[in-house]
């Protein structure tokens, strides 16, 4: 299905829908409040946070530290972009962090007091694989609640687009399907916005080194399905953050109108319960690309919120910025 909206509409939808959907997945996080169906999420705040009515989390926050970088003169995948990125995390943790995930804080943390020299990234880079070796669990949905900005960045080269979005992941979550999950989401995102259709995550899988496809076998032929939803939660994993916003997605593709469709799907990203401010964040970021910023609920776009300062038409902006 072919979208009306224009490119930048979409782009923009990207970061607002992230935000929205991580702000309206917050009150629920964990089971913090209970969550009613028959009224849908509502953006009350409170959560783990706690947090204001509109606020968005970690999620947001941490992909502001990238989308930044993206709207600025400095290549993200350059190392002083990579530098800037990495700095830009340890900033947010010292200054902006409403809650960390335990494998982003625990590379964070060895770095706190980091001098700033170039090459922090290779160095957050390697604290990050240190901590893989030692431990194999790596693999959680910290780097792709924050991949969007990633998408937005290389509109035309999805190759570059994909060797950014692992690099970034990779400076502190270096399992390999880390990474994959990132390069799967960001090309949903990207040919959404560039080609205006309904993009995937597999139509990412030749993006991806060939001996890793093989690991996403159940994305490329559907079996991720069996046992949904009730086998998409806890949904911490990064494999399964990924299916569960993407089981969010398609449950929101029949409703009626964009408007429509985007709500459905973060009513149904929140439902599954467990991380729910990240799946929800994971689902807005594509959904709002197949709807266009404008199709966004008004209510939430005009109280979502959250560090470093930004609101909703603050997004937008950005979004233009990082075009640009």
């Amino acid at each position: 299905m072919t979208t009306t909206t224009t490119a930048a509409d979409r782009a923009a939808g990207a970061l607002l829908g992230l935000a929205c959907g991580d702000a309206a997945g917050v009150p629920y996080e964990f089971a913090s409040a209970p969550y009613d169906p028959r009224r849908g999420p509502e953006m009350i705040g409170g959560g783990l946070g706690p947090y204001a009515p509109g606020e968005w989390s970690d999620d947001t926050q941490m992909a502001m530290c990238i989308a930044r970088v993206a709207a600025s003169d400095v290549p993200i995948d350059s190392p002083e972009g990579l530098d800037a990125i990495a700095q830009g995390f340890l900033d947010w943790l010292q200054g902006g962090a409403s809650d960390v995930g335990t494998q982003t804080r625990q590379v964070l943390s060895a770095l706190h007091r980091d001098d700033g020299h170039p090459g922090l990234a290779v160095r957050m880079t390697a604290v990050a694989a240190e901590l893989h070796a030692r431990s194999g669990r790596t693999g959680g949905n910290g780097a792709l609640m924050r991949t969007a900005p990633v998408a937005l960045a290389f509109p035309d080269d999805p190759g570059r687009m994909a060797r950014a979005a692992r690099s970034i992941a990779e400076l502190t979550h270096a399992d390999p399907l880390a990474g994959d999950s990132c390069v799967l989401w960001c090309e949903a995102i990207r040919r959404s916005v560039v080609d205006g259709v309904r993009g995937r995550p597999e139509h990412g899988l030749e993006l991806l080194p060939a001996g890793r496809r093989e690991a996403w076998a159940p994305l490329a032929d559907g079996t991720w399905r069996s046992g949904a939803p009730a086998s998409l939660s806890p949904n911490g994993f990064t494999v399964t953050a990924l299916f569960a916003a993407l089981h969010a997605v398609e449950q929101a593709a029949s409703a009626e109108g964009p408007t429509e469709t985007f709500r459905a799907g973060i009513a149904a990203a929140v439902a599954l319960g467990d991380d729910t401010d990240t799946i929800a964040a994971i689902t807005g970021s594509l959904l709002g690309t197949w709807t266009g910023a404008e199709e966004i609920p008004q209510e939430w776009a005009d109280v979502v919120h959250g560090w470093p300062g930004y609101d909703g038409p603050g997004l937008v902006t950005l979004s233009q910025e990082i075009a640009r």
